[in-house]
């Protein structure tokens, strides 16, 4: 399915540009990708490409072509094991495992076709608006936002040499106009280095809501609006900011996906149906994936006016019988003059873990001389005091993976761990 959808438009709109790699400082039209692609099946039962180059492509269209299954991968991350899989099983994605282990989850042809179709039509990707490459091919975001759209919809691939600033100028300077997908930390990074080219058409965020102080200055200072994205590795898409200013809502991150059906389960989670919901995971956990369902672990708010990411109900703190998402105490630390970033989390105040302290991460701004003491009576003016945390460390930086996820559950195992002085 995928491939005949592939040629079909290839051949239409063979002699137009598909891709250009900066970096090997090379072109190809749509009809070159395709007689690039002619390639002997591949020998593996299952394919794993990975990097960021026009070797990716072809590994996805050697696949397609040969019915492989396909499991992308991050540069340098091991081939995971791949268990039984499903006979319509033609796509394994690798969840970020931002809060524990990563998972396997298995996709039919029409799944990852119905995500990028809901995407295009969501977000009004176009072909004549070339998409820059300078996230990860391998994640979902990646894949749905950049791959399918080149091989399904005919929308331009350039890719970057990097994401750092100079070679996202160049990047962009290959087209007349462009869509930008990045993360927080990229747009961050970019607008401290002013490389926000003026042609960009299209600016969507993911990985994690783009901060609101950050979201304004870049459109005070280029006049961009930068849209935010929210998905799951799980389902592709669900839900974008379609609006043409910034957000004055932490954790809003717009309304649902086009095709996407959301609702709030009973323990406050969000469960996503849809055709582009996955199999299931490998091995298989119905409870949370599986028949077009997929019940998440995000604690939301979905009403008319959109959808509020409220906090992660694996991450909630139990503290003496009261919770509290640990979001809802970095939001209020990372407006104290002097903090750059802020982690929360929980960790067993005894050996029952029936009750938790909270440990605060604090990242003071380089030129700024933090009191952690400071930082906290401050937090006791403005949160309740059982919500303020009872431990602080500072460390020099909260680094974000080049998906856009920071890992709470590695750095609470790096504290357990003694690590953190």
């Amino acid at each position: 399915m995928l491939y005949e959808r592939w040629l079909q438009m290839a051949r239409a709109r063979r002699s137009e540009l598909a891709l250009l790699d900066v970096h090997a400082d090379r072109a190809w039209t749509f009809g070159e990708l395709e007689r690039a692609a002619d390639l002997c099946p591949p020998p593996e039962a299952v394919v794993f490409p990975s990097g960021r180059s026009a070797a990716f492509l072809l590994d996805v269209l050697g696949a397609w072509r040969h019915r492989r299954v396909l499991c992308p991968l991050d540069a340098g991350q091991a081939a995971a094991t791949t268990p039984d899989l499903h006979d319509d099983s033609i796509h394994l994605k690798l969840t970020s495992a931002s809060s524990g282990t990563p998972r396997l989850v298995a996709f039919t042809a029409s799944q990852l076709a119905a995500d990028a179709d809901q995407i295009v039509a969501t977000m009004g990707l176009r072909p004549d608006w070339a998409n820059i490459g300078v996230i990860s091919l391998a994640h979902s975001y990646g894949f749905s936002n950049l791959v399918l759209p080149l091989l399904l919809h005919g929308i331009p691939l350039i890719l970057a040499e990097s994401n750092l600033p100079e070679a996202v100028r160049r990047a962009c300077a290959m087209a007349s106009a462009v869509t930008l997908p990045a993360v927080p930390v990229l747009w961050r990074s970019w607008l401290e280095a002013g490389a926000i080219p003026p042609h960009v058409r299209l600016a969507i965020s993911a990985g994690a809501p783009l901060p609101l102080a950050l979201e304004a200055s870049i459109f005070a200072r280029h006049g961009l609006k930068v849209h935010n994205f929210y998905g799951a590795t799980e389902c592709g898409g669900i839900a974008y900011d379609t609006t043409s200013t910034p957000r004055t809502r932490e954790g809003w991150v717009g309304f649902p996906i086009k095709g996407v059906d959301l609702s709030v389960a009973d323990d406050g989670c969000l469960e996503i149906r849809g055709a582009s919901v996955g199999l299931g995971y490998l091995p298989p956990d119905p409870l949370h994936l599986g028949h077009g369902r997929y019940h998440s672990h995000d604690l939301v708010d979905v009403s008319e006016s959109g959808v509020s990411l409220l906090g992660r109900a694996s991450d909630l703190i139990n503290v003496a019988g009261r919770k509290v998402a640990p979001e809802a105490i970095e939001r209020v630390a990372i407006d104290i003059p002097g903090v750059a970033a802020c982690l929360v989390f929980g960790v067993p105040e005894d050996a029952s873990a029936r009750n938790e302290r909270i440990v605060a991460l604090v990242a003071p701004h380089p030129t700024f001389v933090l009191d952690l003491e400071s930082v906290r009576s401050e937090l006791l003016h403005r949160l309740p005091s059982w919500q303020v945390p009872r431990e602080w460390k500072r460390v020099a930086e909260i680094p974000a993976n080049a998906r856009g996820k920071i890992s709470r559950a590695a750095w609470r195992q790096r504290y357990l761990a003694g690590e953190l002085a």
